[in-house]
């Protein structure tokens, strides 16, 4: 459980200062021969700081939780 709730902390963290996730790839458009020719496209996944603060809640419910449960 506290795995998770790290994962959700960060995710949270991500969420509100950055807005989101993104990412780049590259792809080959024109393969010929020994001419090749590729385009970088950039992949995002958007997250709202409404869902960043309720991953970052959930993360610290979580640990806090977790911690409570061993004790």
């Amino acid at each position: 459980m506290k795995l998770i709730g790290i994962v959700l902390i960060v995710f949270g963290v991500i969420g509100l200062a950055y807005g989101g996730l993104s990412w780049t790839t590259k792809e080959k458009v024109v393969d010929m021969g020994p001419l090749q020719v590729t385009q970088e496209k950039t992949h995002s996944v958007p997250l709202t700081p409404i869902a960043g603060g309720v991953c970052l809640v959930a993360g610290v419910l979580l640990l806090i939780s977790g911690g409570r449960q061993k004790s």
